[in-house]
């Protein structure tokens, strides 16, 4: 997942009343507003203190509004350079202090931070508001914009005009005043209740733990599981015990493999039940606020739904498309699904009588069936994972690509103590970039994968290359005792997508800040990357036995390949299940005055979803449309599309081949953001993508 922060062109104004720290020589010492003399100027981050973060938003915010001022009083006709690049321009500082700070706040939070970010939040949002409401500011961008066919612009700069007029218009510049002050008052409670949601699911997540003091309990469990469990046992003062959480690190290898059905459940249940127990940390209603604000919202420009208002300016444009992509998918994913669910039946009843298969079930039936069918184990596979074997596997594959190195750099302040920095150099050993990698769950930090910026590439006004600085945030299996980080199959596809967003990132070559990628073109080169993790050429590179350094067997290869289609029925299911969950929370008309519980039912009873399967994510922890993805979970699936058909490229030419790498590069990774994305995707593929790859590569055709 990328981390999409919802950065108008411009976020900030001078706020009185802020909590400000007024002595001027804190105000000089405050790191966040130092030039940062640090190796490749990274973010001096053990420097800045919670207290740093409210003076650097005011000063930012006061600079960049001092910058738009400027704009509105030139005196001088407007043209491209003097209000479009000026704009994007001017918010640089606040993309810095920004940058660090909504970093730390999902890797590394803690109350004093999402105090902090409780106190911005409504106030950037309405600092945002002012701006891209002002009168005088579209004037002359409108003028600019109307006046497009009389400028020579690049490309680039063309796209910038378009996205920033467009940005204008759907952030109130054309509304009435009484309309924009209605906005802002959404905005502003938007901004506090996706934050405060967040926090919910933050909460509810570190405050369960399931505490297992009977050792038969850990039956069926691997080695490296029980060590685990009881480290963080011991993490919490619980020596003797075992403590399995909802991280899905813990939580899915007791879903797979512990015998005790009855503690599968209670673990399960409480995951799916996080943000849903009637307690202080209850998003219900939050979400139905969020829902229904956002239908507002979309109201006051006009459209039916909030969909319609946020598809707008993606690449499937409106609702119909992308529910006809979902069914599509659906219609061949779901009889494979109940496929699924009969053989683990036949086998549960076997095993316990007359029993029906539950949820929490699944994981643990899948298990036996793909022993059964393939001969395959995930505790088979464990020992050939050891996350450091997979980084350097990943690391290779980018070098047999594009050239590149990655450099450990120790001498260098760190988002965390436990993330690892690198220096990634281009082929002839220029500097490209740097990369923070963080692997483990800890309860500072939010769940899931992500990627993110503490530095994005842009050329300065004088010319300047402006280096990325890029992160990615992982919840990987921990470490034990007597074992390394073993990996399962799905966290070593996370490792490959995440290095994709970062890829994406690192390669930029925008002119400007603030370049506007879709979130449904976002995820193609992320999950370009899963595909070459699966080649038998790539795990022969990385996949080697923990203990004794042999490489993977060609006869476990072959199992993995001949399991390519397993679990797709439940693996497509569960997605497209949240998928339609999110689109039919922003297809409304009316306001949703039930339950959310209710709406969620009622939403999965309409596509026929089967009791054995649960959605990816419920509506009270689904975190990825208060995220960013709000009516575009369904952009890893339209994604999916371009990623399949692209990967069958380089399968027709070599999956090393570096021709279509570059080619790859250079049409996609260099410049996305900067081009409308379908014409980009032409231009390296020679046409429109076609779904045909996707369901194959699927087993869904």
């Amino acid at each position: 997942m990328k981390k999409i922060t919802v950065v108008a062109l411009v976020l900030a104004v001078v706020f009185s009343g802020l909590n400000c720290v007024n002595n001027k020589t804190k105000k000089m010492t405050n790191p966040l507003l130092q030039k940062w003399d640090t190796p490749f100027q990274v973010p001096p981050f053990s420097k800045i203190k919670p207290a740093d973060y409210v003076p650097a938003f005011e000063k930012a915010m006061k600079e960049q509004n001092d910058n738009i001022n400027a704009i509105i009083n030139n005196t001088e006709a407007p043209t491209f350079e003097n209000t479009i690049a000026a704009l994007a321009y001017s918010g640089q500082l606040l993309d810095k202090v920004s940058a660090v700070f909504y970093g730390q706040l999902g890797a590394n939070t803690n109350d004093s931070l999402q105090k902090v970010a409780t106190e911005l939040s409504p106030k950037l949002s309405g600092h945002g508001d002012k701006i891209s409401m002002n009168p005088e500011l579209f004037a002359k961008i409108k003028q600019v914009y109307e006046n497009k066919e009389n400028l020579t612009l690049t490309k680039e700069q063309a796209y910038l005009l378009e996205e920033t007029y467009r940005s204008f218009v759907r952030n109130g510049a054309n509304l009435s005043k009484e309309d924009q002050k209605t906005l802002q008052q959404i905005n502003k409670e938007l901004s506090l209740a996706t934050l405060q949601y967040d926090q919910n699911v933050l909460k509810e997540t570190n405050d369960y733990k399931l505490v297992i003091d009977n050792k038969k309990n850990l039956s069926g469990l691997p080695a490296s599981v029980i060590e685990e469990a009881a480290e963080t046992a011991r993490a919490n003062g619980l020596d003797g015990s075992w403590v399995f959480t909802t991280q899905k690190p813990s939580m899915i290898p007791f879903l797979q493999f512990a015998d005790n059905r009855m503690l599968r459940e209670e673990l399960y249940k409480a995951y799916l039940n996080r943000g849903n127990n009637n307690n202080k940390y209850d998003n219900k209603k939050v979400l139905a606020k969020i829902v229904n604000l956002r239908l507002q919202k979309a109201k006051l420009f006009g459209f039916d739904t909030y969909a319609d208002y946020r598809l707008q300016n993606r690449m499937a444009k409106n609702a119909n498309n992308v529910y006809t992509l979902l069914n599509q998918v659906w219609d061949a994913a779901l009889p494979v699904a109940k496929r699924e669910a009969a053989e683990m039946q036949q086998i549960m009843n076997k095993e316990k009588g007359s029993l029906k298969l539950a949820s929490w079930d699944w994981w643990y039936y899948a298990e036996k069936i793909r022993k059964q069918k393939y001969d395959l184990d995930e505790k088979e596979l464990s020992p050939y994972f050891k996350l450091e074997n997979v980084r350097d596997g990943a690391f290779m594959v980018y070098h047999k690509l594009y050239g590149i190195t990655f450099s450990p750099v120790n001498n260098i302040p760190k988002p965390h103590p436990d993330a690892v920095a690198y220096e990634v150099k281009e082929a002839d050993g220029s500097h490209l970039g740097v990369l923070f990698m963080d692997f483990h769950p800890r309860a500072s930090k939010q769940g899931g994968a992500w990627q993110g910026e503490y530095q994005s590439h842009y050329v300065t006004p004088r010319g300047k290359n402006v280096s990325p600085i890029v992160t990615v945030v992982y919840n990987f299996t921990k470490p034990g005792a007597k074992t390394p980080a073993l990996l399962n199959f799905d966290e070593v596809e996370t490792l490959f997508h995440e290095l994709g967003h970062a890829m994406d990132a690192l390669f930029a070559k925008n002119r400007y800040p603030g370049h506007h990628i879709p979130s449904d073109f976002v995820e193609l080169p992320s999950q370009m990357m899963e595909h070459w993790a699966t080649e038998p050429k790539v795990l022969k590179m990385y996949a080697k036995n923990y203990l004794t350094g042999e490489p993977i067997p060609d006869k476990l290869i072959e199992k993995i390949h001949n399991s390519k289609f397993f679990n797709q029925g439940f693996i497509n299911v569960e997605y497209l299940a949240a998928s339609y969950l999110d689109m039919d929370y922003h297809t409304i008309k009316e306001p949703l005055k039930g339950s959310i519980t209710d709406f969620e039912k009622e939403a999965m009873d309409k596509i026929v979803l089967i009791s054995q399967i649960e959605p990816r994510y419920r509506s009270t922890y689904f975190t990825h449309i208060t995220g960013g993805y709000d009516a575009g979970y369904y952009s890893y699936l339209w994604a999916a599309v371009l990623d399949n058909d692209a990967f069958a490229y380089f399968k027709e030419t070599g999956i090393f081949n570096q021709e279509t790498a570059a080619k790859f590069r250079k049409n996609i990774l260099e410049i996305d953001g900067t081009q409308d994305p379908a014409v980009l995707y032409r231009n390296f593929r020679g046409r429109d993508a076609i779904v045909e790859p996707l369901l194959e590569n699927r087993g869904l055709k």
